[in-house]
């Protein structure tokens, strides 16, 4: 059997971020982009879009990841090209997103998209669980006060 990190009894309730690495670890290169640490709380991720306009891209969160789609509107355009190197065929990249993570906006500029989140810093909380004792039975507690 073939057991990876993710589905060891020690850790419950993961089975979900098998699955997101699974459908993340196909690797697509276009277009390409940087993610930036720029504070403790922030991130931003950048996408080189050249040749599209806003009107052309979308962002959103779907089940947790940001998804951004590209598709270009040539408006019936017949162009004859002697080299053609900047790509600007349709395509859709998509980023998971851990829980609490909020997407502040987006801005294309330069022909780079500049997509701005939120990592809000993360509580500490102890949470004392009590411990019921199967000795002693309902009824009997109720007749010791």
């Amino acid at each position: 059997m073939n057991r990876t990190l993710l589905t060891s009894p020690l850790l419950l309730g993961f089975e979900h971020i098998e699955r997101l690495l699974e459908r993340n670890g196909k690797t697509e290169t276009y277009p390409p982009y940087n993610i930036e640490h720029t504070s403790d709380e922030h991130l931003k991720i950048t996408l080189a879009v050249a040749g599209f306009a806003a009107e052309d891209l979308s962002v959103s969160v779907e089940d947790n990841q940001l998804v951004i789609r590209g598709r270009l509107n040539n408006n019936g355009e017949d162009k004859t090209f002697l080299h053609r190197g900047i790509a600007t065929r349709q395509f859709q990249r998509s980023f998971v997103l851990a829980d609490g993570i909020e997407v502040l906006g987006a801005e294309l500029n330069h022909g780079l998209l500049t997509i701005e989140l939120e990592r809000p810093r993360a509580e500490n909380a102890v949470k004392t669980i009590p411990i019921r004792s199967a000795d002693i039975q309902l009824g009997d507690a109720r007749d010791r006060n």
